[in-house]
């Protein structure tokens, strides 16, 4: 069987490269084993505009958010789903340096950021003694709609075939790649964090880490925004929420650890002024990178073979950006953006 592209992997870059080389018109297949608990299925879905104590814009945010938010409305307009909605983001301040540096950040640039007309709106739901602020737009995507409705659309096109990748069946024939019965022009791993042990792109500065999150129930609070007070509360399902995430980068697998476990529900029970019952808890291993930056492009010594992956935890942001670009240098071969594109490792890649 021969087609223009394999994919391998369907986490949120295996789905948006499917999903845009899908409208370019282009054949492929998408290899994937399917894992319920992959870094993708247990992301909360974020897409928040500042980060950090300093509450400094994320990298490239004035270009992500739109082109994010107009990628999952279409999206969403083919598979007949809703899977991008706005969610502000209540920021409670654990200290009073956080309500400082949120006012002084508010003071001097006002995008994305606003103060409330009354701080003591929310005291019959959380605990809090600082006051917040509020950052929006910020968007909330339904990643695991999203990844499932791309994987029936796969399958009923006979464009997924659900199994292990073995690297060891593949061939490079000189002119085309071979993997068992496929025969394709290129090859594009969004393989996560399997990325770290691919023999054609173990080289590269992967930052592997660990995340944890629980799904709490909590009828009757508010499900219109996102909580943060240090860890996050989002809205999951109907009275369920987010709550996480950790980010461990040291660990010893990607299992679920009673410690955090017993975290969470100390911090609901000093955070949350209602009843709620912890449903689940699960862990995962993210595919980030040392430069905080992606993995974009083809193999600096192969052509044939590409890579898009390294999104960390801005992957609902970043993933259909950058795999946009990719399937836009590949089939118009317009430049991919340099501080993502793999070309930067080409000493690293080609030894």
């Amino acid at each position: 069987m021969q087609v223009d592209y394999i994919i391998v992997g369907q986490g949120l870059c295996g789905t948006w490269l499917s999903y845009y080389l899908e409208k370019a018109g282009q054949s492929f297949i998408v290899i994937d084993e399917s894992n319920p608990f992959t870094a993708s299925k247990v992301a909360s879905g974020i897409i928040n505009p500042v980060t950090g104590r300093r509450i400094v814009k994320t990298w490239m945010i004035d270009e992500l958010m739109p082109f994010a938010w107009e990628a999952y409305q279409s999206f969403g307009k083919k598979m007949n789903i809703e899977c991008i909605t706005q969610k502000p983001v209540i920021d409670f301040f654990a200290t009073p340096q956080m309500r400082l540096s949120f006012i002084e950040r508010y003071e001097r640039d006002k995008q994305f950021l606003s103060l409330p007309q009354n701080e003591n709106d929310w005291l019959p739901f959380i605990q809090y003694d600082f006051g917040y602020g509020i950052i929006q737009p910020a968007w909330l995507t339904d990643i695991q709609l999203l990844l499932s409705s791309q994987r029936s659309n796969l399958m009923a096109k006979a464009a997924l075939r659900e199994e292990y990748f073995d690297a060891s069946q593949l061939i490079d024939t000189g002119d085309n790649i071979q993997y068992k019965d496929l025969i394709t022009r290129k090859i594009i791993f969004c393989d996560g964090v399997a990325g770290f042990n691919n023999p054609f792109f173990n080289n590269l500065p992967y930052g592997l880490n660990k995340g944890e999150m629980i799904l709490v129930e909590i009828p009757g609070l508010p499900a219109e925004q996102i909580i943060k007070k240090g860890y996050s509360l989002v809205p999951w399902k109907e009275n369920v929420f987010w709550l996480g995430s950790t980010y461990l980068w040291e660990f010893e697998d990607d299992r679920p650890t009673g410690g955090f476990h017993l975290f969470a529900e100390n911090w609901l029970k000093q955070t949350v002024r209602m009843p709620f019952t912890i449903v689940d808890h699960r862990a995962s291993v993210r595919p980030a990178t040392l430069e905080r930056k992606p993995f974009v492009g083809m193999h600096p010594a192969n052509n044939k073979i590409g890579i898009l992956n390294g999104m960390g935890t801005k992957g609902c942001s970043l993933a259909p950006f950058f795999a946009n670009q990719l399937v836009n240098h590949l089939l118009f071969n317009e430049p991919i953006m340099a501080d993502a594109d793999v070309q930067r490792f080409k000493k690293i890649l080609s030894r």
